[in-house]
């Protein structure tokens, strides 16, 4: 079976949605870069606000601190200092966002090492190694609430050694959790006296941007808290954390294995994604919060800068090379983002983006794609476009809501975009099958009715109903008066020359007065009014056309005379005959399953046929009935006669045209006749007969002489005038 039209839209579609749904599970990074875009764009239209009570302090060792201090490294000795004025000044923890791996190099004992050997024996004995500038940064660490970073590898490296406990819940997350196999670590002397240790390092997205943080790592089975949550933990005194996975106590999984859910760091609870992230709702850059690390050690700070709060050190100096990018910043200092996830946890934000959040993206596309496909092809192209943007700029609102007050980050962007492609392909679709569709309108009525109805039609459809309906319609018949005796002279190929040079200008009078062309037959034509498209004034244009193809008949036996002359032949002159009527008929498409026409039926097509016959007997070349008369409403229509219609009881009128400019004495004389005909008084009748025939233009000469041969014969037989004087 072929399939065509509409199941093979579906089918397309169907496909459509299938293989944008099987892109999204595959996610490449262009499908990813989608998503993280428009991650990206809510944080830029609505970046979170900054916290006032600023809980996090950064010590910056910026340019102007190198400058003024010397170039870094500095001694530890100085830093040192740094940590024991912050803890002085009421720093609730101080993390360092620095690797401290090699010995300070300015330390006395590391600068003998350098000197030539008889000085560094001269010297050695003066040096006390306890006292080096690492023993006294350790005995500092040692007595405030530090934290120290480590940089885990995938490289190789020693595994950090960490006295801080983990406990989990659930199901076993360690395959979920990030993995390294060891670390760049600190001096051992640093470490062990440090309060905390953490990871600093960073897991970005493919384009380097960091838009989530992980708080927890693993190297082979041993969990690695991150320098935020060491800080966090420091800062309340905790002891240790607890990781909440899938299936844990008020933790639903409905039995599958999920990953992360929550960490507990000392009092407080952080909900993460399954790899125990948070993802950072990021605010902008915020100066106020770096305090110079020269303010600090020359006793310039305000003296409650950092009281209560968490002081991370790092450095936003460019030469440093710690430099980040989030979502609404290009370059930040990467001690910044550890603030930051900090202060998002701190404020009690609900951010994330949920384990069910891919699922409900593809049914939310596969569902609005198949609306959209369903309904767009019922409404007009550009009105299934407006609706198919309206559902796109729905979902991005909706996607929008999520993010905020919601909190949640779903992909919007990627069902968003393939709703664009499916709305322009349902338009490509909609309007092809309307142009189809007016081409078919068109090919079905182009040569039945005029061009201004087919443009009609095409513009509303809907006034165009096919299949059959009886409605009022005027029709008209028309043939040639002698068409035999006139093909009887010519050939083939000259009688078909003849049929369409008559037919054609005929049929092109009938379809500039808005008539359908019903059929031709031979040299006959049979045409209607007020079908396909309602005519109030229906039959006023058939009898218009009926008077314009009777007026054009008299320049066609011209053009034939002319061209029978040169030929050398004789051409008798071509008279036509018109009847028209008015009634109802069936009206639609007539025919077969596989072989219809635009047709009507009916008894009133029938006496139209009869009206065109009986032209022949009363010698006129328009006759038509009394609705068509009275539709008309023309004033120079006259009555000529009353027949009885085969099948009905009360007699028929039967209506012409009067030739313009009539005599006024014989309108005057034939409505008497007319009268008298109807009498039943014979010599009345055909008095007034005789009066109006004196005063009668040429083409009623012939109608009254056969009146009045009909009036002899009733005389013959002896039977009054009756109201009838012919039989259809």
């Amino acid at each position: 079976m072929r399939l065509t039209g509409r199941p093979i839209y579906y089918l397309v579609v169907a496909a459509f949605l299938a293989g944008a749904t099987l892109l999204r599970l595959s996610d490449p990074f262009a499908v990813q870069a989608l998503r993280y875009l428009g991650f990206d764009l809510y944080q830029r239209l609505d970046p979170a606000p900054p916290l006032a009570d600023k809980p996090v302090a950064i010590v910056d060792i910026d340019e102007a601190s190198l400058k003024a201090l010397g170039q870094w490294p500095w001694p530890r000795t100085r830093m040192a200092e740094l940590a024991s004025r912050l803890t002085a000044n009421g720093a609730a923890a101080v993390a360092f966002d620095i690797l401290f791996s090699e010995a300070d190099q300015t330390s006395p004992e590391e600068v003998v090492k350098r000197l030539p050997p008889e000085q560094a024996a001269r010297v050695a004995g003066m040096v006390d190694p306890a006292a080096g500038n690492d023993n006294v940064f350790a005995g500092v660490l040692a007595s405030t609430p530090s934290v120290l970073g480590i940089s885990l590898s995938r490289g190789g490296g020693d595994p950090p050694e960490l006295r801080v406990g983990f406990a989990t819940a659930g199901d076993d997350p360690r395959a979920y959790v990030p993995d390294f196999t060891g670390a760049v670590r600190n001096l051992p002397t640093l470490e062990q006296a440090a309060q905390g240790v953490g990871s600093i390092n960073w897991i970005p997205d493919r384009d380097q941007i960091v838009r989530r943080v992980p708080l927890v790592f693993r190297v082979g089975n041993q969990y690695v808290p991150s320098l935020a949550a060491e800080a966090l933990r420091v800062a309340q005194g905790a002891g240790s954390y607890i990781l909440k996975a899938s299936n844990a106590s008020g933790e639903e999984a409905f039995g599958a294995s999920t990953g992360l859910n929550h960490i507990k760091i000392g009092a407080i609870i952080v909900p993460t994604d399954s790899e125990g992230a948070v993802w950072l709702r990021f605010r902008p850059s915020d100066p106020g919060s770096f305090i110079p690390a020269m303010s600090v050690l020359d006793g310039t700070m305000a003296p409650d800068a950092v009281n209560g709060r968490i002081v991370l050190v790092g450095t936003s100096a460019a030469g440093l090379l710690d430099l980040r990018a989030t979502p609404i910043d290009v370059a930040v200092p990467g001690v910044e983002i550890h603030a930051q996830v900090i202060e998002h946890i701190l404020s009690g934000r609900t951010f994330a983006r949920p384990d069910f959040a891919r699922g409900v993206e593809l049914l939310v596309m596969v569902l609005l794609g198949i609306g959209l496909a369903v309904i767009a092809p019922r409404l007009s192209a550009i009105h299934g476009a407006l609706l198919g943007f309206a559902t796109i700029g729905g979902l991005l609102a909706a996607g929008y809501f999520a993010f905020d007050p919601g909190g949640l980050l779903f992909d919007v962007l990627y069902p968003a975009l393939v709703l664009i492609l499916l709305t322009i392909g349902t338009a490509l679709y909609t309007y092809r099958e309307a142009e189809r569709s007016k081409a078919g309108v068109r090919r079905a009525f182009q040569y039945y009715v005029s061009p201004d109805v087919v443009d009609e039609i095409i513009a509303d459809p809907s006034r165009l109903e096919l299949g059959g309906e009886v409605r009022v319609l005027t029709l008209l018949f028309c043939d040639v008066r002698g068409f035999t005796t006139i093909s009887e002279g010519m050939t083939a190929h000259e009688l078909t020359r003849f049929i369409n040079n008559l037919l054609t200008p005929l049929s092109e009078i009938i379809l500039k007065h808005r008539g359908t062309i019903d059929k031709y037959m031979g040299d006959a034509i049979m045409a209607f009014w007020n079908a396909p498209l309602d005519d109030p004034d229906h039959a006023r244009h058939a009898i218009n056309a009926a008077e314009e193809m009777l007026a054009a008949m008299a320049p066609l036996n011209e053009a034939w005379q002319r061209e029978a002359e040169a030929a050398g032949r004789s051409m008798p002159l071509v008279k036509i005959g018109v009847g028209v009527n008015t009634g109802e008929c069936c009206v639609g498409n007539l025919g077969s399953a596989t072989r219809f026409d635009y047709s009507c039926i009916g008894d009133e097509v029938n006496v139209a046929s009869r009206f065109e016959s009986l032209t022949k007997e009363y010698g006129l070349t328009l006759l038509m009935g009394e609705q068509t008369a009275r539709l008309a409403g023309r004033d120079e229509i006259i009555e000529v006669d009353r027949v009885q219609v085969r099948g009905k009881t009360i007699a028929t009128r039967l209506f012409t045209l009067a030739p313009k400019a009539s005599p006024a004495n014989w309108l005057t004389g034939h409505r008497r006749f007319i009268d008298a005909l109807g009498s039943g008084d014979l010599d009345l009748t055909e008095a007034a007969r005789q009066q109006a025939a004196m005063e009668a233009p040429v083409p009623f000469g012939t109608y009254y002489e056969r009146i009045g041969e009909k009036l002899r014969s009733q005389a013959a037989k002896g039977k009054k005038s009756h109201v009838s004087t012919v039989d259809v």
